[in-house]
């Protein structure tokens, strides 16, 4: 048994047979073969095996010609080992005895190798684990050549560990088989991380080098409430975790009658505990779960994963479903928030050395018009069917905004000469995710209706900590000083011009802040679905005073440790069953 550390995205737990995907995109399945098949597949792996080998020489070949017999020599010692006949003969055996595909005696086999090689004090024996892993990845490519785009076609239960899933991958991963997954790089803000929770599969990311050491087909739990990942675990940690589960479950139960009821505090304040949703389908679970509203509606599920942009018809069609089943709840829409790099298709313009300082959200709307002017026809067009608004993301100067506002007025041009109902009162908001917002916010507001704090980009802004980075996660605290004091700044600002605002993003989500935020001023939050229970059991347990004093004492704190420690504290005194 071995724990490893990662961060927490999705909060859960998940216990099953791992499917890996290694950073080539390659799945590795521990599939049995049928006894009749034994002889058919030791000759698949053969195959592959001298179609590597052929490679291998080519390249040795090739190398040697180029730059010399030395440089040569390394394609020479990968041959060397993919012919050693100790190791044709381990895998064979695994096929012929065991019954194992190919693919799985193939990566089990040389990931054991490997782990050897890694555990040598020796660094220049270490590496050779380097050369084990391009042999493997060799012979997967001729025996699969299988992408991730199969993920979608998952037909037995597991748990995924891969290098990296992108947005796109994550959105297309079926519940009904994936029980939670795992990454090497990642962190807490990223749109990966983002989709998972949306999903409610839970997950760890940012664990770092680890595929190494497992199998497909090993047992491994993943603990998305404490980032923790539990390779092989013993009968009596599994036995743990499932009695973990267990309490969650009568933890749901115990929270259930809050569906029903509205967020107030205990002196009469009426919060509004609104839903993130990313897909069409989560407000089916937002409204079972007493939903005020839908605090934000991201869009870009419509653009993830598909080689084509979306049409005005799949857009409109998308909001119609929520704005129904919403009845007559707010359902804020916002604008497409991703970077040219994240879009389906090929991006016409060269790789953006730093895409969150780049070309994304409404800069790249802006520069895009035909694809804003379909989105925005779309929103307009279901605004006749409910209360709809609509949320521009990344606004950082009164010009980008005025832009936004020209493009969404000749929208409505469009549409009025057409003939074609919407609701020309319609609210227009933005968010309030970059430090230059929030230091110009008094004149951003006398151009909107409402305001959302992007909690996710405004850490990442204001720390200057990239939200997706591994290597800097645990610089990435929303809690940090700097951080509360650009929340204080905008719901400060909003007040004193009686706009609305609200705050979203996975700040608003995670109880423990739900009394500081309350504190700060808020009396609307936007959070995943599946913590909408434990939200409203916060907000019926305090009062406004308390919430306030809370606030004032943690603002006055110097470290995001300290505001951590000192929040938790003070939901324990509340609510103490849903310190996880």
């Amino acid at each position: 048994m071995q724990t490893l550390q990662g961060i927490a995205v999705s909060p859960g737990v998940a216990i099953g047979e791992t499917l890996i995907v290694d950073n080539e995109g390659f799945r590795i399945p521990r599939r049995f073969v049928v006894r009749d098949a034994v002889d058919d597949e030791l000759d698949r792996f053969h195959k592959a095996a001298a179609a590597v080998a052929e490679e291998i020489a080519t390249n040795r070949d090739t190398i040697s010609r180029q730059l010399g017999e030395q440089y040569g020599a390394i394609f020479a010692a990968h041959l060397m080992m993919l012919q050693d006949p100790r190791l044709g003969q381990e895998i064979e055996r695994l096929i012929h005895d065991q019954h194992y595909s190919p693919e799985y005696a193939v990566s089990q086999t040389l990931r054991r190798y490997a782990q050897v090689f890694q555990q040598l004090g020796d660094g220049n024996l270490a590496e050779r684990a380097h050369d084990i892993f391009d042999i493997e990845r060799a012979l997967l490519r001729q025996l699969l050549g299988t992408r991730r785009e199969e993920l979608s076609h998952l037909r037995s239960p597991v748990v995924i560990l891969a290098h990296s899933l992108t947005p796109s991958e994550t959105a297309m991963l079926d519940r009904q088989y994936v029980l939670g997954f795992v990454t090497e790089v990642g962190g807490a803000g990223g749109h990966t991380a983002i989709v998972a929770k949306a999903l409610e599969i839970p997950a760890v990311v940012g664990m770092g080098p680890f595929l190494a050491a497992v199998s497909a087909g090993d047992t491994v739990i993943v603990d998305g409430d404490h980032g923790r990942v539990i390779l092989q675990p013993d009968e009596a940690t599994v036995q743990q975790y499932l009695r973990g589960v267990e309490d969650h479950r009568s933890l749901e139960a115990r929270l259930r009658p809050m569906w029903e009821l509205p967020a107030e505090t205990t002196d009469g304040v009426r919060i509004l505990v609104q839903a993130n949703i990313e897909f069409p389908r989560e407000v089916y679970s937002s409204t079972a779960r007493g939903a005020d509203g839908i605090g934000l509606y991201r869009t870009e599920f419509l653009y993830l994963g598909s080689d084509t942009e979306p049409t005005e018809e799949d857009h409109f069609r998308a909001y119609t479903e929520v704005i129904r089943a919403m009845d007559d709840r707010s359902v804020i829409i916002r604008t497409l928030d991703l970077g040219a790099d994240k879009m389906g298709r090929e991006p016409a313009a060269k790789e953006q050395r730093n895409p969150d300082l780049g070309l994304r959200a409404i800069r790249l709307s802006l520069r895009n018009l035909p694809l804003f002017r379909i989105q925005l026809r779309a929103i307009l067009r279901a605004s006749a069917l409910g209360r709809v608004e609509v949320m521009f993301p990344l606004i950082t100067t009164v010009q980008e905004l005025r832009q936004a506002k020209m493009v969404l007025a000749d929208a409505m041009e469009d549409l009025e000469e057409a003939g074609i109902p919407f609701n020309r009162d319609l609210p227009v908001g933005m968010m309030v995710e970059v430090p230059a917002t929030v230091m110009v916010l008094d004149q951003l507001l006398k151009e909107v209706d409402f305001i959302s704090i992007g909690t996710n980009d405004l850490t990442q802004y204001t720390l200057a900590v990239d939200r997706g980075n591994s290597e800097v996660a645990e610089r990435y605290q929303v809690s940090e000083p700097a951080v509360l004091r650009m929340i204080d700044l905008s719901i400060r600002a909003a007040s004193k011009a009686q706009v609305r605002a609200s705050i979203c993003g996975q700040m608003s989500g995670e109880v423990r802040y739900t009394m500081l935020l309350l504190g700060l001023g808020l009396r609307a939050l936007s959070v995943p679905p599946s913590a909408i229970p434990e939200i409203k059991r916060v907000c019926r347990s305090v009062s406004l005073p308390q919430c306030q004093e809370v606030a004032r004492r943690a603002m006055q704190l110097y470290t995001a440790r300290e505001i951590d420690t000192f929040v938790r504290e003070e939901l324990r005194r509340v609510a103490p069953e849903l310190l996880h």
